[in-house]
C-alpha cells in the first residue's frame, strides 16, 4: 500500500540567492516535502524503524541548507530530494517545494517544486 508522508512549512534559515545582500546572512526558506512509499509495514507494525521518520528528514534538509550556498532555489530543491531519496530506504518518489518569503517584494514567495522519482 502506497501512501505519502512528509512535512509542511518546514523553516530552515540559510543562505540562498545570487544578489550581494543576500548573501550576507541567512535568511528564512520553507519546505514542503512529501515522500512516497510502502507504508503498509509501518501501518501494520505502528513502529518509527518501519515508517518515515520525520524528525530524520527534518534534520538532514536543516543540515543541507545550513552547511551549504545556494544561488538557486532550483538547486537548493534539487539537492534535497536527491538527499532523500538516498537517505530514505523504501522512497519510490519525493516530492520538494522551496519557499523564499520576499524574494519579490509584490509578493509572498518565490517558489521551486520539485518531483524525482527512485530509478
Amino acid at each position: 500500500m502506497v501512501g505519502t508522508a512528509g512535512l509542511k512549512n518546514l523553516e530552515v534559515a540559510g543562505i540562498v540567492g545570487v544578489y550581494p545582500r543576500e548573501r550576507e546572512r541567512p535568511q528564512p526558506v520553507f519546505f514542503d516535502i512529501e515522500v512516497d512509499y510502502d507504508l503498509a509495514r509501518a501501518a501494520q507494525s505502528d513502529a518509527l524503524a518501519d515508517a518515515v521518520d520525520y524528525d530524520g528528514i527534518a534534520a538532514a534538509v536543516a543540515e543541507l541548507v545550513r552547511r551549504r550556498r545556494f544561488a538557486l532555489l532550483e538547486t537548493m530543491a534539487e539537492t534535497a530530494a536527491a538527499l532523500l531519496l538516498d537517505r530514505i530506504d523504501g522512497a519510490q518518489r519525493v516530492r520538494v517545494e522551496v519557499r523564499k518569503p520576499r524574494a519579490v517584494p509584490a509578493a509572498a514567495c518565490a517558489f521551486v517544486r520539485v518531483e524525482r522519482t527512485r530509478s
